[in-house]
């Protein structure tokens, strides 16, 4: 019966308070307990159930797991939002960089004299000063979000070691209240057990009969005794475990899981907060760069009008192009000089005033003289008669004057070779008449005050119109046309007589047919040619340049081979590459990139900033070369060793010698991708 009462006893002694799985109710403005309590917002009357079902979520096991979750989401969110601010303001920076070189290469440009001066360089001027403005706004704004990056990476950064600290400090805590009451729930069976043995050892239950125990077989008064005495053991045990588990359960619901439901709680507002100012900032600089840029193109109207900022719309609208043009024109009024005196006839005193002067035979330059006829009616033909002429003819040249004169019967013939002709003066009008002898051809020159000057017919002199050795810009505005006419002529003749030719562009021609050729384009004339008659003699012909046709393969004496070289010895002696020594490094570094769209789209933009003579000029040669590539399998000349013919001829040579390769490889780029980088129309 004592037994009875001590087990009953003992069991009220350990029995267990009411579990509870929740926090007690938190105080906003703190515990009354000194418990630290969460400094929330008072909630409004519409947020009373949401409150609570927040509260019942912190309180319970899964509250600090739940809010170790949610931190992390903030902080790869605040990561995402930097990596895409670090994005934004690389490309903003390299849209400022690149719109500052600009606006400087085009200031630099405009300053030049061959460019437009007068109103237009003063508003062009400031129409670049108003990109710089946009372009300083841009710099600005892309620092700006640069060093908001930083800052939201180093909040990451922080709120990251915060979130790992208290994840490892609180769910240890955790772990620990769930050990204990493991343990717990392991003594407790053990406990149990051993009641219900010893409740039917004393009860008098004899089914199991004799127990045998390590000494021998016992009595029902000794296993009694012995199960009492493992009962009381086990009670014990089972009691400082609950004891145990009560007090860190007690320790982690009032201090740790608080503590660490706050400390996560703060890091969640603090990366919250912070990613939601880096945000507002974000859109204020956008704000601010819009509208300064606004600003720039066009500024607020003030009060007063003197020395504020004019709009872009206004400057433009400035530029006068009469007045312009008319100050460009009259600034060379001191060159005009007087006008000359008015040419006249007028007769020898030993004429006598009784005998007429001969009427000039002034034919004009665009009608043909088919005949000169002697006095005795004999006809010869004229110069321009000859059967082996050059496709087109002197009456189509445009800078020569309107109308020159021709030999008449009663003037002395020349005589000698064209290279030795001299041409008739006023004085040998007294001579007696002569018959003109047959000629092959008569030199052209211009009716000018000045005694007429003939056509350079020897290649070894200074050349009288050249072309080699011409900038692009300057054929241009002496010629009028883009593409140089012996560029046109090269291509022409290639494409019609070398596309099959093996080794085009690799092998040299003819020098003294190439020498020759060049004297057709620098002097005025075509140089010996074999007549179609007479397969054994040359004949000498003038020509205007613009008049020659390589379409007639007797133009360049039938060697393609020649022709291809005077057309790399043009681009070889320009004074300026045709790629441009200002461009030079841009190209070279954009060969440098390996990826091959990237390289093509890099090259087509700097192909796009050439100036308008070399862009057409290298329009046409690319075109060109890619129908020769095309048919490779005849010529042998693919890409690639069209590339290394062109490289350095188009490109120029550079300081450093290694650039060679990388000049290749921008031809050999640029042949690839031709149709991507010129259109063929």
């Amino acid at each position: 019966m004592d037994n009875r009462d001590s087990l009953d006893r003992s069991s009220t002694e350990v029995a267990l308070p009411p579990a509870t799985d929740g926090y007690p109710p938190y105080n906003p403005n703190g515990d009354s307990n000194g418990l630290d309590g969460f400094h929330q917002p008072p909630p409004n009357a519409s947020e009373n159930e949401s409150s609570g079902a927040v509260d019942a979520v912190l309180q319970s096991d899964i509250g600090v797991t739940t809010l170790l979750t949610r931190l992390k989401q903030s902080v790869a969110s605040a990561r995402e939002f930097a990596a895409f601010l670090k994005k934004r303001s690389t490309l903003e920076e390299e849209h400022a960089q690149g719109l500052k070189k600009l606006c400087k290469s085009s200031h630099e440009s405009s300053r030049r004299p061959d460019n437009r001066q007068g109103s237009y360089a003063r508003h062009y001027d400031e129409v670049i000063g108003i990109h710089d403005r946009l372009a300083d706004n841009g710099v600005q704004f892309a620092l700006s979000i640069h060093r908001m990056h930083e800052d939201l990476q180093d909040l990451a950064a922080n709120i990251e070691r915060g979130r790992k600290q208290w994840k490892q400090t609180g769910l240890n805590a955790e772990k620990r209240v769930q050990d204990s009451e493991a343990l717990m729930e392991k003594a407790k069976v053990k406990y149990d057990s051993l009641a219900e043995d010893y409740d039917r050892a004393r009860t008098g239950d004899k089914q199991s009969g004799r127990v045998f125990g390590l000494k021998g077989p016992k009595s029902a008064a000794q296993h009694e005794e012995d199960l009492h005495r493992k009962m009381q053991a086990a009670d014990s045990d089972y009691a400082s475990k609950v004891q145990t588990a009560q007090s860190q359960r007690q320790e982690l619901i009032s201090t740790q899981r608080p503590q660490a439901v706050k400390a996560i709680l703060d890091l969640i507002n603090e990366c919250d907060a912070g990613l939601t100012l880096q945000l507002q900032k974000f859109a204020s600089f956008n704000e601010k760069m819009l509208l300064g840029n606004g600003l720039c193109v066009s500024p607020l109207k003030g009060q007063n009008n003197d020395g504020s900022p004019r709009s872009l719309r206004d400057v433009v609208f400035q530029i006068d192009n009469t007045h312009d043009l008319n100050s460009y024109i009259s600034s060379f009024s001191s060159r005009a000089g007087q006008r000359p005196a008015e040419i006249k006839y007028q007769p020898h005193p030993s004429m006598g005033s009784s005998q007429q002067p001969p009427p000039p035979d002034v034919r004009s330059y665009n009608e043909p003289n088919p005949h000169t006829t002697t006095p005795s009616g004999a006809s010869h033909p004229t110069p321009f008669s000859d059967n082996s002429q050059m496709p087109g003819t002197a009456q189509n040249h445009r800078s020569e004057p309107d109308q020159f004169p021709v030999q008449n019967p009663g003037s002395q013939p020349y005589e000698g070779s064209p290279h030795q002709q001299n041409f008739p003066s006023s004085a040998v009008a007294a001579a007696p008449p002569q018959l003109p002898q047959p000629q092959m051809s008569s030199p052209l020159y211009s009716q000018q005050p000045n005694p007429p000057t003939p056509v350079n017919p020897d290649p070894e002199l200074p050349p009288l119109r050249p072309v080699f050795g011409m900038s692009l810009e300057e054929l241009l505005h002496r010629d009028g046309s883009a593409i140089p006419l012996v560029v046109y002529q090269c291509l022409q003749a290639v494409e019609l007589y070398g596309l099959n030719v093996e080794g085009i562009y690799r092998l040299s021609g003819s020098a003294m047919h190439i020498s020759k050729l060049r004297a057709i384009f620098d002097n005025g004339l075509s140089l010996p040619f074999w007549n179609s008659s007479q397969s054994t003699e040359l004949t000498k012909k003038t020509s205007d340049p613009s008049q020659v046709d390589f379409r007639n393969p007797e133009s360049f004496f039938h060697d393609v081979n020649s022709v291809a070289g005077l057309l790399k010895q043009f681009f070889r002696e320009l004074p300026d590459p045709l790629f441009t020594h200002q461009h030079f490094q841009d190209f070279i570094e954009a060969a440098h990139i390996d990826d091959d769209v990237t390289r093509r789209d890099s090259i087509h933009a700097i192909v796009n900033s050439l100036p308008d003579p070399n862009y057409a000029t290298l329009r046409a040669l690319t075109l060109h070369l890619h129908r020769v590539q095309e048919h490779s399998a005849a010529n042998r000349m693919n890409s690639g060793n069209l590339a290394i013919c062109f490289g350095p001829t188009l490109m120029g040579t550079g300081s450093n010698i290694a650039d060679a390769g990388w000049q290749v490889r921008v031809i050999e780029t640029i042949l690839h991708n031709t149709y991507q980088i010129f259109d063929d129309d």
